[in-house]
């Protein structure tokens, strides 16, 4: 059997009691479960100013930057929890993602994406699903089809953390065993 799948995943919230967060948790978890290495990139800690071209000209890429580059480039798939603002991926999100792909050379050519969404919402984020995912797919990600939402995540966690409705964690199952299916084909 070869190498185990390298997954980065990441979520596009700061806040540390992010429904996205804690729904990436849960996927994370699965990953490992399923024999994947998976690294966590916070993206709130990268420290990033907000994309400003001139910025880019005189000082280059900001450290926190080329580290997020580094990681995506060091790794075969990306998990990405996308929270929804206005029907939009979150500012921190688009923004790492925006810097990122300033690097070269880019990061993104031939990785596998999958992304998920959590909201309070009926809907469960489903507009910054589409979004995050035609934005991974223009940066040169492979991005695994499918819907991975969470609607109601405020009513969706038991009080350890996991998923209460089997259904939803089946989907969460789904999405990562195609990410690693995918990620695996293309590394042969």
């Amino acid at each position: 059997m070869g190498s185990p799948i390298r997954i980065l995943a990441m979520a596009g919230s700061a806040r540390r009691e992010s429904f996205n967060r804690r729904f990436l948790a849960v996927a994370v978890g699965e990953a490992r479960s399923a024999g994947c290495e998976v690294a966590v990139a916070d993206l709130g800690e990268l420290a990033l100013p907000l994309y400003n071209g001139d910025l880019e000209e005189s000082g280059g890429m900001p450290p926190g930057a080329l580290r997020l580059a580094g990681l995506v480039a060091s790794h075969q798939a990306l998990l990405v929890a996308s929270p929804e603002y206005n029907s939009m991926p979150s500012p921190l999100l688009k923004n790492a993602l925006d810097w990122c792909s300033r690097a070269e050379p880019n990061p993104f050519e031939g990785r596998v994406a999958a992304v998920m969404s959590a909201s309070p919402g009926p809907f469960g984020g489903i507009g910054s699903l589409r979004l995050a995912q035609q934005l991974l797919l223009k940066l040169g990600c492979h991005v695994v089809p499918g819907q991975c939402v969470l609607p109601h995540a405020d009513k969706a966690f038991d009080p350890e953390g996991r998923l209460a409705n089997p259904r939803t964690r089946e989907s969460v199952r789904t999405l990562v065993a195609d990410l690693a299916r995918i990620a695996a084909r293309m590394a042969s």
